[in-house]
């Protein structure tokens, strides 16, 4: 849930300090309660792993790259110059 709610990992030691800090809640409870805030859910519909993030991600990061080079690729075929282009800008200077 805390990663949905985009928190740092490495920030949990400060919101994790609650017998320093009485008024403080538990960190699973105040996550809990963020996440209610937020998503107006108690629990996730959709629990996916860290790894399962992971794959997802390259898998859009490869299909990204794939459809980027497709795409140059074309853009290099568009800009050769057509046989009768020459005749077309005369043509065109001449009127």
């Amino acid at each position: 849930m805390a990663r949905e709610l985009g928190m740092n990992p490495k920030k949990f030691g400060s919101l994790a300090n609650e017998q320093h800090e009485q008024w403080k809640a538990p960190l699973a409870e105040f996550i809990e309660s963020c996440y209610l805030k937020q998503f107006k859910t108690s629990v996730p519909l959709n629990v996916r792993s860290l790894e399962q993030i992971i794959q997802v991600e390259e898998q859009r990061s490869k299909d990204k790259r794939a459809r980027k080079a497709t795409s140059s690729q074309a853009v290099i075929i568009g800009n050769n110059v057509p046989e009768n282009f020459q005749d077309f800008h005369e043509f065109k200077n001449e009127a």
